[in-house]
């Protein structure tokens, strides 16, 4: 009994190796059945990439004749790049699964829509500002720009970020998304701006002379433009002076405002010295007295 059963137990188990055989020898049967399916996808897949690099600098020539911004250049080439890809992807499902149909690629691509909108919920929201950003053009390369806490020269903007260079030297790379939810200060947006340089002089110096004085000494301010005039102004009665606003306009880039300010400066400190008219600076009084009371 033991041996008939030892027989059959070991049938069981030559039959069952057997039949993994025969199974893994079906799949490599399949896979070389298959195998110049998949060749032929595969070199469809890197025609349609080769396709794709070429497409997009020919995107970028052609673009470039029409527009001029390169960042625009850029989405144009990337657009034609990522259409070839996809093409590329479909056209090698449909030879590896030829009973794929446009209409199941879109069903599972609507499908798993939702979890990846969730894992990649901030790249497409940086994408899509980028977009946003390019077409709308509030600032372009080149422009001095102020967001958040941060100012700088725009050095780059792409589909995902856009690159600061700040006046010290240092690279900011601001998300899209946060760059178009937040207020932007374009200071190059109009050729010339205003800017305003406040001093004072004491309340015993004659104000029209002081304004005279000062509007004669910042002409010879060669940063400074003609039209529109610069102004002297008087703002206000501080605790020790009386307070003049010097407007005047430049050209809007950081640098011509920052010199500008340095010959104001130092012109109107000058003038006011060789004329003998007061810059005055607060003055405190400290008294000391005795408050204890003698005691018996």
């Amino acid at each position: 009994m033991f041996l008939v059963l030892a027989e059959t137990a070991t049938s069981e188990v030559a039959s069952s190796t057997l039949t993994m055989v025969e199974v893994l020898q079906d799949y490599l049967n399949d896979f070389l059945r298959m195998l110049p399916t998949l060749a032929i996808a595969l070199i469809v897949l890197i025609v349609f990439i080769i396709l794709s690099k070429v497409g997009r600098k020919s995107a970028q020539r052609i673009s470039a004749g029409v527009i001029d911004d390169p960042s625009l250049q850029n989405l144009a080439g990337t657009f034609v790049a990522v259409v070839l890809t996809v093409i590329g992807v479909f056209a090698a499902a449909t030879i590896v699964f030829p009973g794929l149909r446009a209409g199941d690629l879109i069903a599972v691509l609507g499908l798993s829509s939702v979890a990846i909108g969730f894992a990649f919920k901030d790249i497409f929201q940086n994408f899509l500002a980028g977009i946003l950003l390019l077409m709308q053009r509030p600032f372009v390369v080149g422009d001095q720009i102020e967001v958040s806490d941060f100012a700088g020269t725009v050095e780059h903007i792409n589909v995902r970020s856009t690159s600061i260079r700040s006046y010290n030297g240092q690279l900011i790379v601001m998300p899209n998304a946060d760059i178009y939810s937040s207020p932007v200060t374009v200071n190059t947006a109009e050729a010339i701006r205003r800017s305003v340089f406040e001093t004072g002089v004491g309340y015993g110096e004659d104000i029209e002379e002081a304004r005279q004085i000062i509007a004669e000494s910042i002409e010879d301010c060669d940063l400074l433009l003609d039209e529109p005039a610069p102004q002297v102004l008087v703002t206000g009665h501080g605790d020790s002076s009386v307070d003049l606003a010097i407007v005047y306009w430049t050209k809007s880039d950081r640098r011509s405002e920052t010199l500008a300010r340095d010959q104001v400066a130092t012109t109107v400190k000058y003038a006011l010295d060789e004329a003998e008219i007061e810059i005055p600076y607060p003055y405190r009084t400290v008294e000391f007295f005795d408050k204890t009371e003698k005691t018996d």
